[in-house]
């Protein structure tokens, strides 16, 4: 009797903002039952979770940094505002914190194969990134347009992956992934970037507004394409936490523990699903031909495949 090896698993984990803590708690939960990750990719917040956990970071460890890196006084450092050119932050700050989560690791030094989603402005096109320095890579993903300005890599303008590819499904497929496990943090319109940044004194009305129209159009389009590359990239598992509306890009990286507690609640309503996509089949050789043998719902199903 010959087994089979069980089949990989690939996780790709959707931008969000804030909304992203919540891939921790699912990772925590797989952790919990043993159930392993070949590949990651992931867009935006979810490229961030994805590339500490390819790093080698537990759940418990990316549970601890943010708590730390949330705290007011920290964020607030994280900010680098100038003169608007492409963006109202500069990015300078969040790529020196990565830097120092990451050091000059590329992705061929992680743990786990690592891709994360970008845009080009000039090319207008999907950028997937999986080579190269991942502390730039993670700057590119998550620079929300208008918000951010945009990461300069090898002639490229890149932004938030969110704009075409805000649940890279496709991805991790792509990357040899046989089981897919997807989650959709979900998208939040209320309390957006703009109405946020309009509340606060140091933001003129006007760019304000504008800011406020960016963040809508990016919402529509968000929504538009994860909608389609659902319809053609279903994966195997699909998680969507239900998360606070209040919780977006800006607003509620402050409530750590509790968002991660609800990944994890929307991650245990599938382990048993999981676990019997993950099941190994075992097979009896003979000269023409074999005996698949896979056990499914406590259940057995015997198939036969003739050679020649």
């Amino acid at each position: 009797m010959i087994t089979h090896n069980r089949p990989s698993v690939g996780l790709a984990l959707s931008g969000g903002g804030a909304r992203g803590l919540a891939h921790i708690g699912v990772l925590r939960a797989l952790e919990r039952e043993g159930i392993p990750v070949d590949y990651l990719a992931g867009t935006s917040m979810g490229g961030v979770i994805a590339a500490g956990y390819a790093a080698g970071m537990s759940s418990a460890d990316l549970e601890r940094e943010s708590l730390a890196i949330t705290q007011k006084r920290h964020m607030v450092h994280l900010a680098d505002p100038g003169l608007p050119n492409g963006g109202l932050i500069q990015g300078e700050r969040v790529l020196a914190f990565f830097k120092k989560e990451f050091g000059d690791k590329t992705f061929a030094e992680l743990n786990l194969p690592l891709a994360v989603v970008a845009v080009d402005l000039n090319s207008h096109q999907e950028v997937v990134l999986r080579e190269g320095p991942v502390a730039l890579a993670l700057r590119a993903t998550a620079s929300l347009p208008g918000l951010f300005k945009p990461v300069e890599i090898n002639g490229m303008r890149l932004v938030d992956g969110g704009v075409l590819n805000n649940l890279p499904v496709d991805v991790v497929s792509q990357m040899g992934a046989e089981v897919i496990i997807a989650v959709d943090i979900g998208l939040s319109q209320e309390d957006g970037i703009g109405q946020w940044i309009g509340n606060h004194r140091w933001v003129p009305e006007g760019i304000a507004n504008t800011l406020e129209v960016l963040d809508d159009t990016f919402y529509a389009l968000r929504i538009a394409g994860q909608r389609n590359r659902l319809h053609q990239f279903t994966p195997d598992v699909l998680i969507c936490p239900e998360l606070p509306a209040n919780v977006n890009a800006i607003v509620g990286y402050g409530r750590v523990k509790e968002l991660i507690t609800m990944g994890e609640q929307a991650a245990e309503d599938h382990i048993a699903e999981i676990k019997t996509l993950l099941q190994p089949h075992w097979y009896w050789p003979f000269s023409h031909k074999a005996i698949e043998i896979k056990k499914k719902n406590k259940q057995i199903f015997v198939s036969r495949t003739l050679e020649g």
